[in-house]
């Protein structure tokens, strides 16, 4: 949605729509470069910031990091999934808790294809890599979710859970074999128990807008205006409570009010800096209430969005 400027970039119609992904669809695409773990996903996002001035630099050389002896097939010792993914601890970690579908996680990971040839690795780069479980290939976010943090797990996935089974733009094809180290993860913010519709307790606009005040603003705080630009933190829900955007795993995110959906444009005006409100936008005031071929992926009909209101910035 042009929405939340990072998630939301698809604010003014399908046009918003397409900037707003912009600025997210940029991170993924760079991130894809560093893991082809992750996989592309239709999210809204905020709208581009002008690009840094950077140093020319040459990047480091990849270091090959050498294949497991088990690489073109898992051991008798593996475990497996109903889905075909096959696992093998291969160091136990300290943690507790396991990552939930959505959560954020930071891994340090290798991956070879089965004939041993590494084709990507953040532990040659020195850098380890984090990424939303909802934002990755099927055997990732199966695989991720049975692990504890400080654990090393080995993966064989199938193509059907990776990038299939038939070589395309460049990305590895078939079974594909992974060393992932899980570092730390970050849950994601609970579905609203009332996500599928508005309480009778929520307020409701002329336009079909929903909103309800989940905590209330500074008494001295400015609402904005449609021209105003704002600071915000949100999370987004399709109406079944599938999470496909949040700000909150990471930075908050600063957007004019008139570069998102109509949605966000109306409602954030309700709000007072330090409130928090929930948001029930119909389709009409998001991306539609119909999958758009243009943005395979992206949210449709009715969406429910948390939004807290940082500040005001003009």
């Amino acid at each position: 949605m042009k929405l939340a400027t990072r998630s939301l970039g698809l604010a003014l119609g399908l046009l918003a729509l397409a900037t707003l992904a912009c600025n997210r669809r940029a991170e993924a695409e760079a991130h894809e470069k560093e893991s082809p773990a992750t996989a592309s996903t239709a999210a809204a996002s905020p709208p581009p910031k002008k690009p840094e001035k950077t140093a020319s630099h040459t990047p480091p050389e990849k270091k090959s990091m050498p294949a497991p002896s088990d690489v073109a097939a898992p051991p008798s010792d593996a475990a497996k999934t109903a889905s075909g993914l096959a696992s093998k601890v291969i160091k136990a970690g300290t943690g507790k808790e396991r990552p939930g579908p959505v959560d954020k996680v930071t891994v340090h990971y290798t991956g070879w294809t089965k004939d041993g040839k590494m084709f990507d690795s953040s532990v040659s780069r020195g850098k380890p890599a984090t990424f939303g479980l909802n934002q990755v290939i099927k055997g990732w976010t199966e695989g991720l979710q049975l692990m504890v943090v400080g654990e090393t797990r080995r993966f064989w996935i199938p193509g059907p859970l990776a990038y299939g089974d038939t070589p395309m733009g460049g990305r590895p094809s078939g079974q594909l074999t992974f060393d992932v180290e899980l570092l730390e993860f970050k849950a994601a913010p609970k579905v609203p128990a009332d996500v599928a519709a508005p309480p009778a307790t929520a307020k409701k606009t002329a336009s079909g807008l929903a909103y309800l005040e989940v905590k209330k603003g500074n008494a001295s705080g400015k609402s904005p205006t449609a021209s105003s630009s704002v600071k915000v933190h949100y999370s987004g829900w399709t109406k079944d409570g599938k999470m496909f955007d949040s700000s909150e795993d990471g930075e908050p995110v600063s957007f004019p009010l008139d570069q998102v959906i109509k949605g966000w444009t109306e409602g954030v005006q309700l709000m007072k800096e330090g409130s928090r409100f929930r948001f029930w936008i119909p389709g009409s005031l998001a991306y539609g209430d119909e999958p758009n071929p243009m943005r395979p992926g992206a949210p449709f009909g009715q969406l429910t969005f948390e939004v807290e209101l940082l500040s005001v910035e003009n």
